[in-house]
């Protein structure tokens, strides 16, 4: 079975214990563990000074929220300079109307030229007047659309610069203050721990007696330890991959946590309607233990 090195112990404790079979004729229910759905450490893309960092530990936060600043006082002018840039009209503008005058002086000519007011040189030389004004116009544009470019890639430097939630969540450490320097890379030391609870992730070990008896969306009843009551989950996961040594095969379920009543991180029940009608005896016969 394919498990994260995190929770690698937890589900040793598990199987350890006995697969949580409890000691009535019905099979369940089962031992399981309540995780967030999931877990980010916070770090920057980019090296420099934290400014700000705007939320402490145990602070709820939305997707997207911002939740730290890094000082960024070069990238904001560089793209005040840059916005400046594609903003600019004034040579745009004097390509557009040199054209409109070169349209109208050969159009002149021309016309002229017909009646033999004026020689086939002046037409040409009108023609070549305008046909250079054209690229000129074309190489305004050209510039305005890369002053644009410029203007966005400004704008995404700077939002390297600011580091927002990636999910609604909770902040579990802060581990960097204003003034720390804020390094990137995996290897680095992140700014904030966030986990996310809602929905929460159920992790349980089944027997292999119980394959093929569950059905992906199927619904069970978690009952977290300690706290009392019973939630409703629905089955996203069941593994195909078994741990020969134990017998046993994991599955995943999602427990809705709306309210964020549920804690991450504790033990609980999980009882299974579909294995209701099966002894523990038939759900533990064949089944082999270290």
């Amino acid at each position: 079975m394919n498990k994260s090195p995190g929770i690698a112990a937890a589900f040793a404790a598990i199987a350890l214990g006995g697969l949580g079979v409890a000691p009535s004729a019905a099979a369940n229910p089962f031992d399981c563990l309540i995780l967030p759905n999931q877990t980010v450490e916070l770090r920057s893309p980019v090296e420099g000074l934290i400014d700000k960092v705007l939320v402490q530990r145990g602070d709820r936060v939305r997707a997207g929220q911002v939740l730290v600043q890094l000082e960024s006082a070069a990238e904001t002018s560089a793209v005040q300079l840059a916005r400046h840039r594609a903003d600019a009209q004034g040579r745009l503008a004097s390509a557009e109307s040199r054209l409109d005058y070169a349209t109208k002086k050969l159009d002149r000519s021309r016309d002229l030229q017909a009646r033999n007011f004026v020689t086939a040189q002046a037409r040409d030389e009108a023609e070549a007047e305008k046909r250079i004004i054209e690229a000129e116009l074309r190489d305004a544009r050209e510039n305005r659309q890369q002053a644009a470019l410029e203007l966005r890639h400004a704008q995404d430097l700077l939002q390297r610069r600011v580091l927002r939630s990636p999910f609604d969540g909770v902040v579990v450490d802060r581990m960097l203050n204003p003034g720390d320097l804020a390094e990137s890379g995996t290897g680095r030391k992140p700014i904030l721990k966030l986990v996310q609870v809602e929905p929460l992730r159920v992790e349980a070990v089944l027997p292999l007696a119980a394959y093929g008896k569950l059905q992906a969306h199927g619904t069970a009843d978690v009952m977290p330890e300690g706290l009392g009551g019973a939630y409703a989950a629905k089955l996203k996961v069941i593994d195909s991959v078994f741990d020969t040594a134990s017998g046993t095969f994991g599955v995943r379920l999602e427990l809705p946590n709306a309210a964020g009543k549920l804690p991450a991180g504790i033990r609980c029940k999980v009882d299974f309607p579909a294995l209701r009608g099966m002894s523990g005896a038939a759900l533990m016969r064949g089944t082999t233990y270290k």
